[in-house]
């Protein structure tokens, strides 16, 4: 409400309007009042920059849903800039112009408004003169026919004539929304009467029609108030059956729901399920996995461990073959030493038999003596050179054979090392493949498995999806259908209540007419009876003075037993009708007495609920109100009951006039019979 005022001053200052006080004043007085939803200038002047501001600011308001203007004194100018800002407003409901005088150009903008404005229910126009200008109201009614959303219109002391009856008429043909109609205290007279009838035929939706106060003749109202109420039980059938289907249809989809409910909670759980399952599986592989891929780690380093002993060995025969190079190299060394030695030796022998040899040419004789000796010497310096070649041959052997052997060793250990290497080289690139084949295929799995598990979320998320748009959709579906069958039900009970406080209303009145109808036939049979005493009495007179004359009545009897035969048909006949009638009123009377037992247990009820209904008696005078044209009809019908009732009384007065009169003619005739002399 604050922001509001403050716009409507920001609006008057941009205008160049001094803002006016009233309007203020009022705003202030809403903004501190409980009623945030409605907008009342009620009884204040407004002016033509007020109005033109209030119209700019309605257009988009979202605040107030009802809007009282009555008796605002608003001329033609303020009421069409209020109109035409009100024309794209989509929340207010409830429009009071009431006592305006609206005129020409207010019957063109309310025609605009009604054509325009798609969320007004209610439009009071009571106070106006819209039916003096038969073009502007002839603009009002074309937007009434146009308009789809109008439920209730106050056309009350508007002075429409027969005319714009007729034009009204023809909007309410095409109108498929107006469900109550004011029409009190115009001039539609006659013609305009039979036209507002004439429309009722095609129009289904209108179910209260007021039409006191404008000159109908009393045929054309009742045919009006018949069809209206026709219309009315119809809708209410109507209103019943689509109840019906409602309830069906909400427990319906109530099952549906529930239904959709289990199964959603099955696939769930099946979801779950197959979810663990798959985590069971996919843990399950990756154990596997993860053991296989440990034991090929450990296959791995155990060849590596080979691989490691192998070049460990190879190392090994690397030096050993060293080793053995180097003795090699000493022993040719020693070869080589052993042979210069040996060499040496053989010249230094030789040196020393060539000297021997001198010295025994020299010396023979000296040498004679040691000639054996010598030989001696010679036979073991050639020996020691025959052990030293056999030890140098040894040795070749030996060495030969050492480096045959180390050949054959290196050859051996080339080609284990190749073997090996090959080998190593094999179980490499076995092992590279088997680590890629287990690597792939894990890769492979847990692709499979991923692109299985991403469509298996995907379909359960898009079904999830899926179910959750028709729950959504079911959901808001019931909500629509149960709020309108909370609404329904809300305007049923509404209705009910007004109905059965009518009822109440009409059973006690019937209750007091058939009282004081039961009093009056009670007086009647009282009547009725003193006078069949006295008639009894008479009779008992003429009776005595009929057995004195039994004689002269002798020749009557045939006369009288024809007349009575006659009148006992006659009272047969009406003996039935009394007694159908005696019948109905006994049921009636029961059904009273029990009525009246039943009244006197609510009696009680009634004298608690008085007090509310004196409290509620103001809110219901306009109910009462729109009972009138019915209890107008029970009015008429108790006139015609009460006219059967006066006829079936003349007809009883007749009867016993009859009978009155045929005594009479008897007792005279016997009168007759005793006056005259016997034969």
């Amino acid at each position: 409400m604050e922001e509001f005022r403050r716009a409507y001053i920001q609006l008057c200052k941009e205008s160049g309007v001094q803002p006016q006080e009233t309007v203020l004043q009022q705003l202030h007085e809403l903004r501190e009042g409980p009623g945030q939803s409605h907008l009342n200038f009620a009884t204040q002047s407004l002016s033509v920059d007020t109005c033109r501001v209030l119209g700019k600011l309605l257009q988009d308001e979202i605040l107030f849903t009802e809007i009282l203007l009555s008796d605002c004194m608003l001329n033609e100018e303020g009421v069409r800039h209020l109109l035409n800002g009100l024309c794209s407003n989509t929340v207010v409901k409830s429009l009071d112009l009431k006592g305006n005088n609206l005129r020409a150009l207010g019957a063109e903008a309310l025609g605009k408004l009604l054509r325009q404005n798609k969320s007004i229910r209610s439009l009071t126009l009571e106070w106006n003169s819209l039916g003096m200008w038969e073009e502007g109201f002839s603009l009002f009614c074309q937007g009434l026919g146009g308009n789809r959303f109008l439920q209730w219109l106050d056309l009350r002391n508007n002075q429409i004539n027969h005319q714009g009856a007729g034009e009204l008429a023809m909007a309410l043909k095409c109108n498929s929304s107006l469900q109550e109609l004011d029409l009190r205290w115009n001039n539609i007279g006659l013609l305009g009467g039979r036209a507002l009838l004439s429309c009722l035929h095609s129009n289904k939706t209108l179910r209260r029609l007021e039409l006191a106060g404008n000159n109908i003749p009393s045929d054309i109202l009742k045919a009006v108030v018949l069809s209206v109420s026709e219309q009315a039980m119809d809708h209410n059938q109507d209103r019943q059956t689509i109840l019906a289907e409602n309830h069906s249809r909400t427990r319906v989809l109530s099952k549906e729901m529930f239904n959709l409910k289990e199964e959603k909670a099955k696939q769930f759980l099946d979801l779950m399920d197959t979810i663990d399952k798959q985590r069971e599986e996919i843990t399950r592989s990756s154990r596997t996995s993860a053991a296989r891929v440990g034991q090929l780690q450990e296959a791995l380093n155990e060849r590596q461990s080979v691989m490691n002993s192998l070049k460990a060995k190879l190392q090994m025969t690397e030096a050993a073959l060293a080793l053995s190079e180097q003795k090699v190299h000493n022993l040719g060394e020693l070869l080589s030493a052993t042979k210069q030695e040996q060499a040496s030796m053989t010249e230094c022998q030789l040196k020393e038999l060539r000297q021997q040899k001198q010295e025994a040419a020299d010396r023979e004789t000296k040498l004679l003596r040691d000639l054996s000796a010598a030989n001696e010497k010679n036979l073991l310096l050639r020996n020691q050179v025959d052990e030293l070649e056999r030890r140098c041959k040894a040795q070749q052997d030996q060495l030969f054979q050492v480096k045959q052997d180390l050949t054959n060793t290196t050859a051996e250990l080339k080609l284990r090392a190749v073997q090996a290497e090959e080998r190593l080289e094999m179980e490499k690139k076995r092992f590279k493949q088997g680590l890629e084949d287990v690597e792939s295929l894990r890769m492979k799995e847990v692709d499979h498995m991923t692109h299985h598990m991403e469509a298996s979320e995907r379909s359960m998320q898009e079904r999830i999806q899926r179910l959750e748009a028709i729950r959504i959709g079911l959901e808001e579906e019931l909500s629509r259908v149960k709020a309108a069958a909370f609404a329904e039900r809300g305007q049923a009970e509404e209705e009910l209540i007004k109905v059965r406080g009518q009822a109440r209303l009409e059973e006690q009145q019937h209750l007091d007419h058939l009282e004081e109808k039961l009093r009056l036939m009670t007086q009647s049979r009282d009547e009725a009876q003193n006078y069949c005493l006295q008639q009894k009495q008479a009779v008992g007179e003429a009776q005595a003075k009929v057995s004195q004359l039994t004689l002269q009545t002798e020749g009557f009897k045939r006369r009288v037993e024809e007349l009575q035969q006659d009148l006992s048909g006659k009272e047969q006949e009406k003996v039935a009708e009394v007694n159908k009638v005696r019948v109905e009123l006994q049921e009636q009377i029961g059904h009273l007495q029990a009525e009246r037992t039943v009244q006197e247990g609510l009696k009680e009820k009634i004298a608690a609920l008085e007090r509310q209904l004196k409290v509620l008696s103001s809110n219901h005078r306009e109910a009462l109100l729109d009972k009138e044209s019915e209890i107008s009809t029970l009015q008429e019908k108790l006139r015609m009951k009460e006219a059967e009732i006066s006829r079936m009384r003349e007809e009883e007065a007749q009867r016993a006039s009859f009978l009155q009169n045929a005594i009479m003619a008897y007792v005279q005739g016997s009168t007759l019979g005793a006056l005259s002399p016997r034969k």
